[in-house]
Order: C-alpha cells, then structure tokens, then sequence
C-alpha cells in the first residue's frame, strides 16, 4: 500500500492499482452459450409477464 503524509500530518493510503489486460473476443462457443441463456431469460420473463397478466 502506498502512503503519503502531509505538511500536517494526515495520512494518505492509496490502494495498489490491479495489472490491467486487454478482453479477448469470446469464441463461437462462448457466443453460442450466450444466446442460450439470453433465450431462457427471454422465455422466463415473457413466462413471468403472461402469468402476472393471467392471475391479475
């Protein structure tokens, strides 16, 4: 941790920055995986809207 002090005495802590890296594009079967789960997430919530509608 890094720490600096002023002219009055107050300490300064500064947390230790994270080594940054770059993303990598997902590969077509991580692309793949993604489009399943937004198609649940659209069934489950279309599923959820019509129920709220029918008990209501």
């Amino acid at each position: 941790m890094y720490t600096t002090v002023n002219e009055d005495g107050v300490l300064n802590n500064y947390a230790t920055e994270p080594k940054m890296y770059y993303a990598q594009y997902p590969a077509i079967w991580e692309q793949r995986k993604y489009v399943l789960q937004g198609v649940f997430a659209t069934l489950l919530v279309t599923t959820l809207v019509l129920v709220g509608i029918t008990v209501s």
